[in-house]
């Protein structure tokens, strides 16, 4: 497995538990961490995810209300909701990772996390989200 991959699995584990569990960031990273070992390289990128989410995470939201029609955050499943979160963060903030790779891989993570529908789910929204706000920004300009 690639190590952005096992970063991304990593991160979208650290995002869940975060949801769920609604508690203090740190004691939950520290915990976590505890029972994960990974290459440093691995560890950063995964918390860079995580905590960037979390950084941008009302502004994300935001955005994912805005392209995930007739579906309200709390509606969705938890593992899908995160991989949006986190697939969204990359597409608005992290321009060294091309868009077609991020929306790929939360696809890939959908299908091996999620249910028989989320690859296509999380498929969609990441679609609309990068049309309206990744595209649309470059030909506006922005």
């Amino acid at each position: 497995m690639r190590k952005r991959t096992r970063a991304r699995e990593l991160a979208l584990q650290i995002l869940y538990q975060m949801d769920i569990r609604q508690g203090d960031v740190n004691e939950i990273l520290a915990d976590f961490w505890a029972h994960n070992e990974v290459p440093k390289d691995v560890h950063d990128f995964s918390e860079k995810l995580a905590q960037g989410v979390l950084t941008h995470q009302k502004l994300i939201d935001k955005i994912i209300r805005d392209y995930a029609e007739n579906w309200s955050l709390n509606r969705m499943a938890v593992i899908d909701r995160n991989i949006i979160r986190m697939a969204a963060f990359e597409l608005l903030y992290m321009d060294d990772i091309p868009p077609k790779v991020s929306i790929n891989e939360a696809v890939d993570l959908a299908k091996k996390f999620g249910d028989e529908q989320s690859g296509s789910f999380v498929n969609g929204i990441l679609d609309k989200i990068f049309t309206a706000e990744v595209k649309g920004a470059k030909q506006r300009g922005g």
